[in-house]
């Protein structure tokens, strides 16, 4: 098979030719037709990130076909036995084990489920991490109501749009954040009330006096825009966040905290159940998961460089060809 494999850090991948896997006791072959990319991949590639060996194929997100029938996979191993939190074993598809940039994986047949008909390849890749990573956030860590108002930052990335596509589905008012205009238009075109510019002074309490309080905020930043958060909590807030690409917290300032009794809610991923749960939603709203751009695999290293610039709106894709 064919597959783009990481041989050395800081380095492109690379495009190479390598024996076809071979599934063993519970696993299954599945044949890529699309796979997606996330910021998790350019970090590996960069070794910013926890135990890195190599050679490896990466990639978390995947869609394909299996004896005829069209799947998605989930992309994590070995959550546990527990839902509240992933297991010692736990480990996300693509590092340390092979992932989807490739024409073929093999992987536990416990991982595929049915490909949710309304959509195509490349829109059935882009959903899995994104898709399951927002919906635990905003669903099971936040306890979502009909009633919320919901503030997502950084809008633009497929976990931040998902959870916009699913906070719109429940029609809820939904406020973003971003460095860019154009992303703010695109999210109102996608069902947002309204978004402000973070990078402009007083965005907060622009956002503040436009929304009157929020009941839920995702956020994946981090950073020192982190502590303008409680002040924008209505009581009884919850905010989930599943990363921090800011870095560190300075300036927080726990008072309104507990104050307001926020509840302060990290993520990562989810479980099995919760991905099922999140494929018959997006089945029942016939939700079509944002696509930024599609690169073929040969040319993941074009589609690499794109994420990390981080100009897209929505999940780069990469469309396998056999």
């Amino acid at each position: 098979m064919r597959a783009l494999s990481l041989t050395a850090l800081h380095q492109p991948l690379e495009w190479t030719l390598l024996p076809d896997p071979q599934p063993g006791s519970g696993e299954t072959l599945v044949t890529i037709k699309a796979a997606a990319l996330n910021h998790r991949d350019v970090f590996i590639t960069k070794g910013l990130y926890a135990g890195i060996t190599y050679p490896v194929i990466l990639g978390s997100d995947g869609a394909g076909e299996v004896n005829g029938k069209k799947v998605v996979i989930y992309p994590a191993l070995e959550w546990g036995n527990t839902p509240q939190v992933q297991g010692k074993n736990f480990r996300v598809l693509g590092m340390p084990d092979n992932g989807t940039f490739a024409e073929l994986i093999k992987i536990p047949t416990e991982n595929i489920y049915p490909m949710p008909d309304h959509l195509d390849w490349t829109q059935a890749a882009a959903l899995p991490l994104a898709g399951l990573t927002a919906w635990r956030t905003l669903f099971t860590k936040c306890g979502v109501r009909s009633s919320d108002k919901v503030l997502i930052t950084g809008i633009g990335g497929g976990v931040a749009l998902a959870a916009l596509q699913f906070s719109v589905a429940l029609g809820l008012e939904v406020f973003v954040t971003s460095s860019s205009s154009t992303k703010i238009e695109k999210a109102i075109a996608l069902g947002a009330k309204d978004g402000v510019n973070y990078r402009d002074e007083g965005w907060d309490k622009k956002l503040k006096s436009m929304a009157n309080g929020f009941d839920i905020i995702i956020d994946s930043a981090g950073g020192d825009g982190f502590a303008m958060l409680p002040n924008l909590c209505n009581p009884g807030a919850r905010i989930g966040f599943f990363g921090a690409t800011q870095g560190k917290v300075n300036g927080l300032s726990l008072q309104p905290v507990f104050w307001k009794q926020i509840s302060l809610l990290g993520s990562t991923m989810g479980t099995p159940l919760e991905f099922e749960a999140m494929l018959q939603f997006v089945a029942k709203h016939e939700i079509i998961p944002i696509v930024d751009k599609v690169y073929a695999l040969e040319a993941g290293n074009e589609a690499m460089t794109r994420m990390e610039q981080g100009e897209q709106f929505g999940k780069i894709l990469l469309a396998v060809e056999h």
